[in-house]
């Protein structure tokens, strides 16, 4: 735990939260700048205890290589991987990040918190076997994706995964991708290296139990921030030249009390997860992949179903889930009046718009909610045909607010993916939504300073000590080849990943 006293009456920077989004930005800006003075505060009594913690996500390092929403199918039978592209090229920024503090020693070793894990994509039934062949195709033939093997041979898939494949009865037909190249993160024990570096340094520090009460804007632009103590409930407050929100599902909340007008309009909606879990040795060693199935129809991003190795602790896992729930809440730890303390004048018509164009996502919500443990369990069995009740636990996943954001030729829009509202005057940046969320906290990182402090990003000032940091920052490697492939080569060798 970081230092937790004498809550400074200033700041140049005050991050709300402290998840991996904060721990990434204040890790960035502190090697940009290192005379900035930066505080963060935290409800909670250590970092990380809400979506970053590592049983609360699904750890995958999304590099959009086995989650099929991520690629869906046109009308012509044909395969959009355009976006499963940026989530992809996203995450090697985050990889260039962590080599860099690996190689600088503030993170003493990677195998703390990512480990080499097998991305499967595995879909059965002809129509999807026909989908994933497609998609295999299209993407094989992208240098992002070299590597990628694909597979409709059951032996074959059984080498894979063997516990997908033994015991399943069925005559359909399956399909498989693998690429060997991808991770399994721990994006709690990350956040935990990030903190602790972070303040070890001058004029970095973090606060615990600091519930943040209120935002004003002072004359001056500078914003006051008003605090309790959530062990004393003395108040407190402090004022910052910049306040970056990126508290998860608090952060809506806290972006309707700053009055920005970019954040007027926008509302949320919580989604919970659930995983059933395996730590029984036995099962978790012959299991080394995050094997990533289709989407129900109208499901939630998050609610693709996955049968995951996990590493957390040190410790061997296999998760499966997540079942979709419904909480009012819009944390783990939040109140059950957290939904309806966010609808404001301002969101009531996008909220209604978004829930009268959304009902195969409330059907779904309710069937998941309405689920049985005796019919999650017969889901894993889809996947894993020889799973046995008394070897798996249930477990609850963190909290995620899908975000309802005014539209121009719709009242309101759900928004699946994470989006960065920043004020005008470029004083404040609030980050909503969730997956992919932790996995490109470094892509969003470098938003917050292309939206916040593009002055600062010039030749004699931030950019080339960020080229340093972010070596192909400026450079897309979507069409780079070149350097997409040495880059990848650079950071699986300093972080133990795979590379072909």
């Amino acid at each position: 735990m970081s230092n937790n006293v004498n809550l400074p009456e200033s700041a140049d920077i005050v991050m709300i939260g402290a998840g991996i989004m904060s721990a990434t930005l204040s890790t960035v800006l502190k090697e940009l700048e290192p005379s900035l003075k930066i505080v963060i505060v935290e409800a909670l009594g250590d970092c990380a205890q809400e979506s970053s913690d590592g049983w609360n996500n699904a750890g995958t390092g999304h590099a959009a290589n086995c989650e099929m929403n991520y690629t869906p199918a046109r009308a012509d039978g044909t395969v959009d991987i355009s976006k499963a592209l940026e989530v992809n090229t996203e995450f090697d920024l985050s990889r260039q990040l962590w080599s860099y503090l690996v190689k600088k020693g503030a993170i003493p070793d990677p195998q703390a918190f990512i480990h080499p894990c097998p991305h499967m994509s595995f879909v059965w039934g002809k129509d999807n076997v026909a989908y994933l062949r497609e998609r295999f195709k299209e993407m094989s033939a992208h240098h992002c994706y070299h590597g990628m093997e694909y597979s409709e041979d059951p032996k074959q898939i059984e080498e894979w995964a063997p516990l997908i494949m033994e015991g399943r009865t069925s005559d359909d037909p399956v399909a498989a991708t693998r690429i060997i190249t991808g991770s399994d993160v721990d994006y709690g024990a990350l956040t935990h290296l990030l903190i602790k570096q972070f303040s070890a340094q001058p004029d970095a520090s973090v606060h615990y139990f600091k519930h943040v009460d209120d935002l004003k804007r002072a004359a001056d632009g500078s914003w006051r921030v008003d605090l309790k103590d959530t062990k004393t409930h003395e108040r407190q407050s402090l004022t910052a030249k910049f306040v970056f929100i990126g508290a998860g599902g608090g952060a809506l909340e806290l972006l309707q009390k700053s009055d920005i007008p970019e954040g007027h309009g926008y509302g949320g909606f919580p989604v919970s997860g659930i995983w059933l879990r395996c730590d029984v040795d036995s099962i978790s060693e012959r299991h080394h992949a995050k094997v990533y199935g289709k989407a129900p129809h109208g499901s939630p991003p998050m609610s693709v179903p996955h049968l995951d190795t996990r590493v957390i602790g040190g410790k061997k896992s296999v998760l499966f889930g997540p079942y979709a729930g419904f909480s009012t809440r819009f944390l783990k730890h939040g109140s059950l009046t957290d939904l309806f303390r966010s609808v404001r004048p301002g969101n009531i018509l996008p909220m209604l718009d978004v829930a009268k164009d959304n009902w195969q996502l409330s059907e779904y919500l309710i069937s998941q909610v309405l689920q049985s443990a005796k019919d999650q369990f017969e889901m894993l069995r889809q996947f894993y045909p020889n799973a046995k009740t008394p070897d798996w636990t249930t477990a609850v996943a963190g909290q995620r607010v899908q975000i309802i954001k005014p539209g121009t030729e719709k009242e309101g829009v759900l928004e699946f993916g994470t989006e960065l509202i920043a004020s005008g005057d470029k004083s404040l940046a609030a980050l909503l939504g969730a997956s992919p969320g932790a996995s490109t906290a470094a892509f969003i990182a470098l938003e917050v300073l292309q939206k916040c402090f593009a002055d600062k990003l010039t030749d004699d000032g931030w950019l080339p000590r960020l080229k340093t940091i972010i070596p192909t920052y400026g450079v897309d490697l979507k069409t780079d080849a070149d350097t997409c492939r040495e880059i990848r080569k650079s950071t699986a060798a300093t972080l133990n990943l795979e590379f072909i």
